[in-house]
């Protein structure tokens, strides 16, 4: 069988919020296969509770940040976020890294992702403690979810003093919708309110309960954030050929973008922004095969003023599921016009300094669950090779790959444990700082 932490849709029979995995025709009570993961509990009453509790243990090179010690860009009062990929140090499932502090007496623009506020230093952490509830009204097709974590942080003098404003203890509502399937003939889901993006695949295994590893890819931040809207689901099977295809569709406020990039939950343009993928997959007795091709348009969600300046992605994913073995990888290209007024995102308010800003990337991710008869012990190896190149315009382009290893030990079906090592290069235009890290993650499933 397939890795039991790998991708969420690739997951054996237990329902993963609004997916299931298995056979190319799932029972009419079974949700749609390319859905959010929004659970992990199969629902035998119209109330289900669910949750898990992530603790780790990280450690990162130098300051925890990417910036080299005493490192000032040309001219000085260049944003030090233009020179380097803030996002490499990771610590956890959420990205959180393991330090924003940026150099004494230079500026910041916003393209920077929450922080442990840990630095340097070896620490434990509470990454997130995670309650779901889900409410189904089967008779009437109704089904409504709320996901609700808290994101214990404290950041002192000593290592996370002038962090980014709001990494300090936040209570996330990550997830808050409902969803109708009209039709019991037909495998389609309307759904309103505060979801998963619908943009490649990354999105399926953002809760640390699902992911392989510990870490999200380089690409992330462009394709797995949440956003507020309406969106449709629609499979259609195709069972003489064992396949079917698959079509999501979203109009949000933000996005795909991570909330740290670009704030989820209200309009500033006034204009939602327009994503979709498209969907194929063969499912073989012994073999699985997921193809897919997504798109987003619309304003940028982080200028409080104008719709004009407009944002742009297109991907590619594929997924290779065989018995032990899976394998995934996805493209992403990235394409931002100019700014002209004052950047807000997630995190906090910049002044005008906005450029054009491009970038496109990639990763692949192989997990090998282990021929081991040692129940209850399931023991998965992974590693994924992660590439990305970015530009502002007007500064340097930036090229950065990430070569991520670990394993995965599921005990019983409520825990795992997972330890991880990232080691990030800085290929091309950005300056070369030890900024590798070590980490581990265990996560309680209830």
């Amino acid at each position: 069988m397939a890795p039991r932490s790998a991708l969420a849709a690739d997951a054996p029979p237990p329902v993963v919020g609004d997916e299931v995995a298995g056979d190319v025709a799932p029972a009419a009570d079974e949700q749609a296969v390319e859905e959010p993961a929004t659970g992990a509990t199969p629902q035998a009453f119209p109330l289900v509770v669910t949750g898990y509790v992530d603790v780790g243990f990280a450690k990162a090179q130098g300051d925890g940040t990417s910036y080299p010690a005493g490192f000032m860009p040309t001219p000085a009062n260049a944003p030090v976020d233009y020179y380097v990929d803030t996002f490499a140090p990771a610590v956890n499932s959420r990205g959180d890294v393991a330090s924003t502090l940026p150099p004494v007496g230079s500026t910041i623009n916003g393209f920077q992702p929450r922080s442990a506020g840990i630095g340097g230093k070896p620490s434990f952490l509470l990454n997130t403690a995670n309650v779901d509830l889900r409410y189904t009204a089967s008779d009437l097709g109704v089904m409504v979810f709320t996901r609700v974590q808290l994101v214990p942080r404290l950041y002192g003098p000593s290592v996370g003093a002038g962090e980014m404003p709001g990494d300090g203890t936040r209570l996330v509502l990550e997830q808050a919708f409902g969803k109708i399937t009209p039709f019991k003939s037909a495998e389609l889901a309307i759904s309103v309110g505060k979801f998963d993006s619908v943009f490649g695949i990354e999105y399926l295994d953002n809760q640390a309960n699902f992911r392989i590893g510990v870490t999200p890819s380089l690409i992330a931040r462009y394709t797995s954030g949440q956003s507020v809207g309406v969106k449709a689901f629609y499979r259609v099977q195709i069972i003489p050929a064992a396949s079917a295809i698959s079509l999501n569709i979203a109009a949000t406020n933000s996005g795909p973008m991570v909330e740290a990039l670009q704030g989820s939950s209200r309009s500033l343009s006034g204009v939602p922004v327009a994503s979709m993928r498209l969907g194929y997959e063969l499912n073989l007795e012994r073999v699985s095969l997921k193809l897919g091709g997504s798109a987003s348009y619309g304003p940028r969600n982080d200028q409080i003023e104008g719709s004009a300046q407009k944002q742009t992605l297109y991907g590619f994913d594929a997924r290779l599921v065989v018995p032990t073995l899976t394998i995934a990888g996805e493209y992403v290209h990235v394409d931002q016009s100019e700014a002209d007024s004052t950047k807000q995102t997630g995190i906090g308010t910049f002044q005008p300094f906005v450029t054009e800003f491009y970038a496109h990337g990639f990763y692949l991710q192989a997990a090998e669950e282990l021929p081991l008869q040692i129940a209850p012990f399931r023991i998965t190896v992974y590693g994924r090779y992660d590439r990305r190149v970015a530009e502002f315009e007007g500064f340097s382009d930036i090229t950065v790959d990430r070569i991520t290893g670990g394993i995965n030990v599921g005990i019983g079906e409520s825990l795992v444990v997972k330890g991880e090592v990232l080691v990030n290069r800085e290929i091309a235009g950005a300056p070369t700082v030890d900024n590798n890290v070590v980490t581990s993650s265990v996560v309680w499933t209830w």
